[in-house]
């Protein structure tokens, strides 16, 4: 990892999250995150509790076995598949192209997933949160009348004073809207650009015990093309 002027430049394996190099834990945050995404998120959680939401993360930075785990896991279908709509899929009636779409609408492809750059968090407001009730992390959640309505409107207006953009906010036409998903832009808009599907392929090539890794590989172009490169972008001037 290295710095280039306010942007941050991670490596072949810190993007590909083969290393934990560029992260360290966030004191008091329950998180790890690349150090100044953590002073981001900082000022970021600051400023919310001070019109009276508490950001509370569910996912930080994640490495590549974890990923590997996650994608292995709905690919022999012991964990739950959902379509384009969020309903349940049966997992013996996919081919195997379709499994493979399943699992990337809404879970990232090992080695291409942004929770490796440690710029990333999925948050929801605690203090909206009702008694007993446990987050599921869908955009119902983030809608009109949900739990996290309001959260949802806080984010739009002040993520951008702080360094950070949601970058599923558009169906794109591959991973589903995710209003959750924070991204610090001066770590993730070069580490985007810098993961390319020639480094992406260095390190599913590496990843013997991947499930339908040679399909992956011989489509990784097109897969690139739409479940990474396709996201939304900073809308407006950032500062940190």
């Amino acid at each position: 990892m290295r710095t280039s002027g306010t942007a941050v430049v991670l490596d072949e394996f810190e993007l590909t999250g083969r290393t934990r190099t560029h992260v360290a834990p966030l004191p008091g945050t329950g998180c790890t995150l690349q150090p100044a995404a953590g002073e981001a998120f900082i000022a970021l959680r600051r400023a919310a509790a001070a019109d009276g939401i508490a950001l509370e993360v569910v996912s930080s930075f994640r490495d590549f076995d974890r990923q590997c785990a996650i994608w292995n896991a709905k690919y022999r279908g012991e964990r739950p598949l959902l379509g384009p709509d969020g309903q349940p899929l049966v997992h013996a009636a996919l081919a195997p192209d379709e499994l493979i779409e399943a699992i990337l609408l809404w879970s990232a492809l090992p080695g291409a997933s942004r929770h490796h750059w440690g710029s990333e968090l999925d948050v929801i407001d605690s203090a909206a949160t009702p008694a007993g009730y446990r987050a599921r992390l869908v955009p119902e959640e983030f809608a009109p009348g949900g739990p996290f309505a309001a959260l949802d409107g806080w984010l739009e207006q002040n993520l951008a004073r702080h360094g950070f953009f949601r970058p599923y906010t558009t169906d794109r036409g591959g991973v589903r809207p995710e209003p959750w998903h924070l991204s610090y832009a001066p770590v993730s808009v070069p580490a985007l650009a810098a993961l390319t599907p020639e480094v992406l392929r260095r390190a599913l090539l590496a990843a013997d015990s991947l499930g339908g890794r040679e399909l992956l590989l011989a489509q990784l172009p097109a897969l690139h093309a739409r479940y990474v490169a396709a996201v939304d972008t900073p809308a407006r001037q950032l500062s940190g």
